[in-house]
């Protein structure tokens, strides 16, 4: 079992970012979180794994505080959690192997020891279709950026966490890279079973991945529901949301053909 909970959540840097939001990821469920730059999406994930804490209001993790947990007890959350950065966030000056690695806590790599480990890697790059024997130790400047974001979810998988927070995976990506990233996702989803937390600004990716969609909006939880309802909505605000990102989207495809 693995649920993530938001209880009443606030949240202001120079203004208010968050403003009570509350709401509950279900185990095993996909959940998308989608909404207009700067209401607090990336903020949310961050929250997740106590980068970020809340002004007022709590997270947990199976029930577990993230925001009053002690040093030790936040490790152990977040060997639960894996984390995929916006724009891959991978060490310039470390190889693929090393990247990858640094999603296995001191702990666990003291205790594998160097062969397992590099079968744990190499098996989770496998699982992004990806070539370890290729990559490994190569440099990410050495790889396409859509490998390097691939390489970046298999860091996030490699410790085989039972929540998954992806924090914006497609940002960048041509219309064919962002199609085999979100096939990954849902791949990695139906076989490991993890709880998924997608951050997008991809409605359709949103509403072809997800089991459920939350609209963010002015620091609010605007919209909770299924894909279905998010489509059938007859809410201002979301159609308003909804018609503007299909319009982008159509808007890039077709300068893309051109």
């Amino acid at each position: 079992m693995a649920t993530l909970e938001y209880r009443d959540v606030h949240k202001a840097f120079d203004s208010p970012v968050l403003a009570g939001v509350s709401f509950t990821v279900r185990d095993r469920e996909r959940l998308a979180v989608v909404g207009p730059s700067g209401t607090g999406k990336s903020v949310l994930l961050k929250m997740a794994i106590g980068l970020i804490l809340p002004d007022a209001g709590d997270v947990l993790i199976d029930g577990a505080s993230v925001v009053f947990a002690d040093q030790r007890t936040l490790e152990r959350i977040r060997c639960k959690v894996g984390y995929v950065f916006q724009n891959a966030a991978l060490f310039d000056s470390m190889t693929i192997y090393e990247n990858v690695a640094q999603g296995l806590h001191d702990e666990t790599l003291r205790a594998l020891g160097p062969e397992e480990a590099l079968h744990r890697v190499s098996r989770a790059l496998e699982d992004v279709n990806l070539e370890p024997d290729a990559i490994l130790s190569k440099l990410p400047s050495e790889l396409s950026g859509g490998m390097r974001k691939r390489v970046g979810l298999a860091r996030a998988l490699v410790g085989s966490p039972e929540i998954i927070l992806y924090d914006e995976p497609v940002t960048g990506l041509d219309p064919v890279n962002t199609a085999a990233v979100g096939h990954l996702i849902s791949k990695i989803a139906e076989r490991r079973g993890a709880t998924t937390v997608l951050v997008t600004h991809e409605v359709a990716q949103a509403t072809e991945l997800a089991d459920r969609i939350a609209l963010l909006s002015h620091g609010h939880l605007a919209f909770l529901g299924t894909p279905a309802e998010f489509k059938a909505s007859d809410d201002a605000l979301v159609r308003a949301f909804a018609h503007r990102e299909a319009a982008a989207q159509a808007a890039w495809h077709l300068m893309e053909e051109e």
